[in-house]
């Protein structure tokens, strides 16, 4: 029979993995299934373009995965039972659910790579006031609802990071009849070096974007945030980037997660309590250079998904594992289409003096963009690839095959 593989997940990191597995393994050996909601590939680093108005080119995943094997389920995760080794989806083609309870799906090997999305929890009105750009639904909301936007009315971004800085910079220069603010808990790119602070506070001023830093919001109403100290700032918008939160499925299961729902994983991003799951991107607990958790970043995400997808290849076919360092390189940060900021950093992530800014910065940015996009639908980067027997009696986590129910 063949090895049952199943990723959980489409974004860059699961379709990534799905499509590398796919080149490193025999079809005649394994059947790997895509499991994921949307029928196209959603560029998530550009949802702060889609915001304001622009039109992404679309990615089918039928013809991103056409004639590699790999099979597209469209389909609602509801539940994974790491037991009995099932995941529990909803929704077909169709449309139609496999009976009251959804369809359970068997596997032998599970790619968890369900992500992250915005975090609501803990500020009253986030949920019911805010808007999201952590998906392609909520960027589509905010720009319907920017539309209908009159000059002069107010719009706040709350959360200082590298989300925050592109999105109040991204519909500033595409509404400068709009007034936008940014709301920081920090100082204004307080992770950056001088120069890439510098920089950022130039590009604000020139876009006429108000600044509040060292600033913590403590409520959103329809029409303001309130901040500690009882003030409050108009917003006829508020979005919010202030953080991220994991899919919350990992959590109800008996897997190791950690306080935010993260899988506990090794260096070959197998979970340390469950080894025939894998777990790729923000869904990871991973260890990165100085010993320090990778932080959620496409930048982290796409090198899990190959560690993963090489070592559960490696321990199919009785091969060496992959042995691959991750480090990061740098920070790439879009302040609108015109202008960008590239801050090289250590391998660690800590800021270092260099940095690239301007027009160079943001041709930088969309190359880096474009080279992710087209990575998914080229796993192996151009490399020959190999597809490679399952040696008899192994499976992916290095042990002699199970009985199957």
């Amino acid at each position: 029979m063949q090895h049952r593989i199943i990723v959980l997940g489409a974004g860059y990191t699961g379709a990534v993995a799905a499509g590398r597995l796919a080149k490193r393994l025999s079809r005649e050996d394994v059947a790997i299934t895509l499991v994921n909601a949307e029928p196209d590939f959603v560029e998530r680093v550009r949802m702060h373009q889609v915001a304001t108005g622009q039109d992404l080119r679309p990615r089918p995943f039928h013809e991103m995965f056409a004639g590699t094997g790999v099979k597209l389920r469209l389909a609602t995760v509801t539940g994974i039972d790491v037991d009995r080794r099932t995941v529990t989806v909803t929704g077909t083609r169709t449309g139609a659910d496999a009976g009251n309870g959804g369809e359970e799906l068997p596997y032998d090997t599970l790619v968890y790579a369900l992500g992250s999305g915005w975090d609501a929890e803990g500020v009253p009105g986030v949920a019911e006031h805010a808007h999201d750009i952590a998906g392609r639904p909520g960027a589509l909301r905010l720009r319907e609802r920017l539309a209908r936007l009159d000059a002069g009315q107010s719009v706040v971004v709350v959360g200082g990071g590298l989300t925050g800085l592109e999105t109040a910079t991204e519909i500033a220069e595409a509404r400068p009849d709009l007034d936008v603010a940014i709301v920081a808990r920090g100082g204004l790119g307080d992770w950056l070096s001088p120069k890439g602070r510098a920089h950022v506070r130039k590009v604000f001023a020139e876009l006429g974007i108000t600044v509040h830093e060292h600033v913590a919001v403590t409520g959103v109403e329809a029409d303001r945030v309130t901040t500690a100290g009882d003030d409050a700032l108009p917003a006829a918008v508020t979005v919010w980037t202030a953080g991220f939160a994991v899919h919350p499925i990992a959590r109800a299961t008996a897997m190791e997660v950690t306080g935010t729902g993260q899988i506990v994983v090794d260096g070959t991003m197998r979970s340390v309590s469950h080894p025939d799951v894998y777990a790729v991107g923000d869904a990871a607990m991973a260890m990165g250079p100085g010993d320090k958790p990778l932080r959620m970043s496409c930048a982290s995400g796409i090198p899990t998904a190959w560690q993963a997808a090489d070592s559960i290849a490696a321990r199919l076919t009785g091969r060496k594992l992959p042995s691959t360092t991750m480090r990061y390189f740098n920070q790439c940060v879009s302040l609108g289409r015109k202008e960008g900021l590239i801050q090289y950093v250590t391998a660690d992530d800590r800021a270092v003096s260099a940095v690239l800014t301007g027009r160079t910065a943001a041709f930088y940015k969309e190359v880096i963009c474009k080279g992710a996009a087209w990575g998914v639908a080229n796993p192996m980067l151009g490399l020959p690839s190999r597809r490679r027997r399952v040696a008899r009696g192994r499976t992916a986590t290095g042990q002699a095959v199970r009985a199957r129910a």
